[in-house]
Parts: C-alpha cells; sequence; structure tokens
C-alpha cells in the first residue's frame, strides 16, 4: 500500500486538497500522481506522503507517512518492488515514517487506513490501485489418476479481494470525513475488466471484478449524505511496469503502451470531476451536463470505466438490458442489503 497526503495550490486558489489511499499496479504509478505530475503542473505544496511498500510476494509491504500543513492524505498500495520512477526517492522525502504492512491482512489495512485519517482527521482520496499478473500456466495438463494441485489464487487476493477491503474501509472513513467537499475512490480495473485474456484468466476474471465491484458500489457511494464520494474505475491497456518482465514485455508491439503519464493525469481529472477529451466508443465527447453516470446536470464524474488505450481514454457504459424483464429483474437488487427482506 502506497499513502500519500498532499495540498496543492495557485495563487490565491486550493487546486487539490485530499487525504487518500493508493494502492498501486506498478511501484512508481502513485508516486507520479503525487510527485512527478504536480510538479510539472507548477503546483506547489506542502507534500505529505504515505506509502506501503510491499517487502515479499506474499503481500508484505512498508507504509510511511509524514505530517506538514493542513493537508489530506492520500495512501497507494503497491505489491511490486521496484523503485518509484521520480529522480527523487519518495523515501527521501523529510518527515517520513515506514510501517510494515501485509495488505493482505484486513487486521493491518484497517490499522493502515486508521493511522492515515488520525494524521489529519480526514480522508478525501483512496486509489485502489494494487495489482499483479497470475505467472503460471493455467493450462498445464497434469498427471491423471489424481486431482492436480489448486491453482495459486494470490492474484484474485490481491486484485479483488483486497480492493473489496480497501473499498469496504474507504466509506467507514469517509463517513468521518463530513468537512471533506471532494472525496473520490479510484479503482484500477484493467482492459481485462472488458476483453477476455488468454493468457492470464485470473487475471482477466479479477478485473472484471473490479468492474462490477465499481459499478455496484458508485450509486449508493454517491447519493449517500454520509458518504458522499465518487466512485471511478480506470481500465488501461498496457502499462511498461514491473508487473511483467523483460521477455514478457517484448511480446507486446511498442506502439501499445499506455504511458504512465497517462495513468496519472486521468486520475487526477477523475479526482477534479471533469473529461477531458475522453469520449464514448461512438466517438462523441462528454458533455459538462453529462458527466454523471446518470447523465443529469452539474454533476462530476461518478460511476465511470474510463478504457485507457496509448494517450486517449474513453467512457465504457455497463451493457444495456437486454429487455424490460431483465431490466426489472436487476432493479429489485437496488438494495443495501438482502437481509432486510
Amino acid at each position: 500500500m502506497f499513502t500519500t497526503t498532499a495540498k496543492m495550490f495557485a495563487p490565491g486558489k486550493v487546486l487539490y486538497s485530499s487525504a487518500a489511499l493508493y494502492a498501486s499496479t506498478t511501484a512508481f504509478a502513485a508516486a507520479w500522481v503525487c510527485y512527478a505530475l504536480p510538479a510539472t503542473h507548477n503546483k506547489v505544496g506542502p507534500f505529505n506522503y504515505h506509502r506501503v511498500g510491499k517487502a515479499s510476494r506474499k503481500g508484505i509491504e512498508r507504509v510511511w507517512y509524514g505530517p506538514g500543513g493542513r493537508t489530506g492524505s492520500c495512501e497507494s498500495r503497491r505489491v511490486e518492488t521496484a523503485p518509484p520512477r521520480p529522480t527523487t526517492p519518495l523515501e527521501n522525502v523529510e518527515n517520513a515514517t515506514f510501517h510494515l504492512v501485509n495488505i493482505l491482512d484486513y487486521d493491518a489495512l484497517s490499522s493502515t487506513f486508521q493511522k492515515v485519517f488520525d494524521s489529519d482527521n480526514r480522508l478525501d482520496f483512496v486509489f485502489a490501485n494494487a495489482g499483479i499478473v497470475e505467472r503460471f500456466d493455467f493450462y498445464q495438463a497434469h498427471p491423471a489418476g489424481k486431482p492436480p494441485p489448486p491453482p495459486d489464487q494470490t492474484v484474485i487476493d490481491i486484485n479483488l479481494k483486497a480492493v473489496i477491503n480497501t473499498s469496504w474501509l474507504a466509506q467507514h472513513y469517509f463517513r468521518q470525513s463530513p468537512h471533506s467537499e471532494n472525496k473520490n475512490l479510484v479503482m484500477t480495473s484493467s482492459v481485462g475488466g472488458f476483453y477476455r485474456c488468454q493468457v492470464s484468466p485470473s487475471y482477466c476474471a479479477s478485473k472484471h471484478g473490479v468492474v462490477g465491484l465499481m459499478r455496484s458500489i458508485a450509486p449508493f457511494y454517491y447519493k449517500d449524505k454520509t458518504i458522499n464520494a465518487r466512485v471511478n474505475s480506470i481500465n488501461p491497456g498496457t502499462v511498461k511496469t514491473n508487473l511483467l518482465d523483460a521477455a514478457a514485455w517484448a511480446t507486446f508491439e511498442d506502439d501499445v503502451f499506455v504511458p504512465i503519464e497517462k495513468i496519472a493525469s486521468t486520475v487526477l481529472m477523475l479526482i477534479d470531476g471533469h473529461d477531458v477529451g475522453g469520449t464514448g466508443l461512438d466517438g462523441k465527447p462528454l458533455h459538462s451536463e453529462t458527466n454523471g453516470a446518470n447523465g443529469s446536470s452539474s454533476e462530476k464524474l461518478w460511476g465511470k470505466a474510463v478504457e485507457l488505450s496509448g494517450r486517449k481514454h474513453y467512457y465504457r457504459d455497463q451493457p444495456a438490458y437486454c429487455d424490460d424483464h431483465m431490466a426489472k429483474c436487476m432493479l429489485a437488487t437496488e438494495r443495501t442489503s438482502y437481509n432486510e427482506l
């Protein structure tokens, strides 16, 4: 988990003030969002960084955070060991404290949320961006006469279960942040959340799950007055990170990669809440009066699955219901629990 707090100013104007939690597929994605990109946009600190860095494939990570001014906190969970891209390592930021955390351990994760919240008594932004890909051959044949060993489902634990736990914890601390006027939960899914992916079916299933999670909770998180948070997902194509090794990346054409800057700018766009240059699959741009998932006026972006292809991004709506019968069926699920029946 990678946590970072930042408050960015322009002369006479607060551009962004946030307390946030990050979970990241790359070792440097969250660092780029919270450190390098604000600098390129001439946004000044102070910055407070909260970070959890993974120390093993089993999910042991280190968190660091530091005080400094009235800021929000921004946390990002990262699951690989490569250093962040910025030339000045985030570890060298003054007033930083490190904590070892197992991101697959709910008690450790929730304790980290509490510590981040306690540092500013608010939480504004959660970036559920952790991810790995399975490293085994799902289609491997095994000897007859006995069952095969179970598949490694760590990818499900990190890519989906940890995102569910992060979203669960986010709503708890969003409810305790009534003074925040721009609360956001951004999840990293993948184009594997839309399309089949033969080489990594478990990864693909986990990313479909993230899109389903986002679409399911976004309306309630947005409309509930005690949570009052916008939930969106980013669904990038191939991003050249430590998710795979050099040999695996060599199987992709050079022009298919999504630049890490595009990931960062899309996340910041979702925080801001207004589209910049995106379209639907029909090629038509979004308009300010239809930014919300339900198309109503004066709403910022919420409930959006944003597909990233190269330097472009597209908004992928939920598939239409096949008929009125199915629409009626799904309407019956618009409740918070079956226990109320």
